[in-house]
């Protein structure tokens, strides 16, 4: 395609002025790929020489290959898993709701640090859902939030409320999978 064809908003015309803010990016739905696509996103910054940061907030201490691979980046990605699994396999629900609220702390810490040109908070949407941390404290700080600083959230469930100040939403819908023909969960391609 010739480059005068690309209608890409860096070049369109029809766009009378371009605003620069930092975005508050949604991933939510109930299929697969919330946070393989926030991960892309990551790589996307890490790749610009940006620094990022990025809380878990349910994904237990299992090994993941992309938390394997962003260990490796020590000083350009600083990573927190501050969940021990998903809600359905709680022991504790009290020690559930404070590990949430201990992350949420860590988002709120990374929000404010300049460092940062990119935050992600994994799985945030479910902490929210539970009521594990208060869906208006967290209102509060996206809207407060440095203004370049992007802020990318993941999980199932996203409130409304976040959905309305949100830049970008996109809702991932499962078609098929591979655990419905009874495939589990593979290291490089799930995990």
């Amino acid at each position: 395609m010739p480059l005068t064809s690309d209608k890409a908003p860096r070049k369109f015309k029809g766009i009378k002025k371009f605003v620069k803010k930092g975005l508050i990016i949604v991933h939510t739905g109930k299929g697969e790929g919330k946070s393989t696509a926030a991960f892309g996103t990551v790589v996307r910054a890490l790749g610009w020489g940006h620094k990022v940061g990025i809380v878990q907030f349910m994904k237990g201490p299992w090994k993941t290959g992309e938390m394997e691979f962003l260990k490796k980046l020590p000083g350009r990605c600083t990573i927190f898993s501050m969940g021990k699994g998903f809600t359905w396999d709680t022991r504790d629900l009290d020690e559930d709701v404070r590990l949430a609220q201990k992350a949420w702390k860590q988002c709120c810490a990374m929000i404010d640090d300049e460092k940062y040109f990119l935050v992600v908070f994994d799985e945030i949407n479910y902490a929210m859902k539970y009521n594990f941390i208060d869906v208006k404290e967290v209102l509060r700080k996206l809207k407060h939030k440095p203004l370049l600083k992007h802020v990318m959230l993941t999980g199932n469930g996203v409130p409304k409320e976040i959905i309305k100040i949100a830049d970008q939403v996109t809702e991932m819908r499962c078609i098929k999978h591979p655990y419905q023909k009874g495939i589990n969960a593979q290291p490089g391609i799930d995990y």
